[in-house]
């Protein structure tokens, strides 16, 4: 049971360092990051069949999208907080790795890729996008602050223990 409460606790922080990754993102380089409202709203059309949007931005509003959108932002970072262990054992949590938390960052870039841009109808790896690189590098770079952040928080709850 302590594991799945440092796990959450590790998915949380690291998710965190995603996020002021993405305000730094903002603020110093001009470019936003994902609305999460987006996200919200892709998350409440899926109840009425729909995965696919020609362009989520074409898809009306929906009431409570923004706040879906967070809530899914960091529940899929709690999840993806597992990787570590499924690469690592429980042995991640006392002795985390900088390698396993980048390594976990680049994995979890398949979801964006693979899944939530192609739903959302920006397509594979944002290739329907008018600069798909740079969607893609910004993509990269974010779920590596992810995976930097997965080690911090790590590292944190084992000194902290």
């Amino acid at each position: 049971m302590f594991i799945v409460f440092k796990t959450v606790i590790v998915g949380i922080g690291a998710t965190l360092v995603m996020d002021v990754w993405s305000w730094c993102q903002k603020r110093l380089l001009k470019v936003p990051p994902l609305n999460y409202a987006l996200v919200g709203r892709w998350i409440l059309s899926l109840p009425g069949g729909r995965f696919y949007h020609h362009t989520i931005i074409s898809t009306p509003r929906m009431p409570g999208e923004l706040f879906t959108g967070w809530v899914f932002h960091y529940l899929t970072g709690i999840v993806f907080a597992l990787i570590p262990l499924l690469l690592n054992g429980t042995v991640w949590l006392s002795e985390p790795t900088l390698a396993a938390g980048l390594l976990t960052g680049l994995i979890t870039l398949l979801a964006p890729f693979m899944i939530l841009q192609p739903a959302l109808g920006f397509g594979i790896a944002a290739s329907r996008t008018p600069r798909p690189w740079l969607a893609r590098l910004l993509s990269l770079l974010t779920h590596m602050a992810y995976g930097f952040g997965l080690y911090v928080a790590a590292l944190a709850m084992a000194v902290w223990e």
